[in-house]
């Protein structure tokens, strides 16, 4: 057993740092490495995006879309990807299928925004799904293997169509 005092590295496995501007002997004396002059050769700068004053190609190029702060971030999952953690044994078809369950089986990494079921694949189990949306021929395909599918984002707006006619109703009664 070694001790603690007989510890040390391989021979040749570290290096020395170099030290710079210490002399011409050195062989990184004067001008340390960085050539002569400018301001490339002072500490602190970057040029990166600077093109000497011309206009720099990352502005130059046209900026197309919009990207929407407030969209949802949904993980896809497609019918055939179900049927196979059904048929490795990931996911048991007869407990209730969520986001919570798929990540346990391995199907999806993280549930984001919520799970957007597709249609992509045949689905042959009869499952109960419970996911923040699904596609018509998802809907589709898992009704006609037997099983069912909530979608959250249809019983968030319900809700929220039902607060609506709430305010507006309250709103016709001060009025009138």
């Amino acid at each position: 057993m070694t001790k603690l005092n007989e510890l040390h590295d391989n021979p040749g496995s570290t290096k020395g740092r170099m030290r710079v501007g210490r002399g011409p002997g050195s062989g990184k004396g004067k001008t340390a490495g960085r050539g002569v002059k400018g301001q490339k050769s002072r500490s602190g700068v970057s040029l990166l995006g600077f093109e000497g004053g011309q206009m720099p190609l990352y502005m130059r190029m046209p900026k197309r879309g919009f990207n929407n702060p407030f969209a949802l971030k949904l993980a896809e999952v497609n019918l055939w990807r179900l049927q196979d953690a059904i048929d490795a044994g990931k996911l048991d078809a007869k407990a209730d299928v969520d986001a919570a369950a798929l990540i346990a089986a391995g199907v999806i990494r993280r549930e984001l925004d919520g799970v957007r079921l597709l249609g992509e694949g045949e689905l042959k189990a009869k499952l109960n799904l419970k996911v923040w949306s699904a596609s018509a021929g998802a809907i589709k395909a898992v009704e006609a293997a037997g099983g069912s599918v909530a979608q959250a984002r249809i019983e968030n707006e319900a809700k929220l169509a039902a607060r609506l006619e709430k305010i507006a109703a309250a709103k016709a009664a001060r009025r009138g």
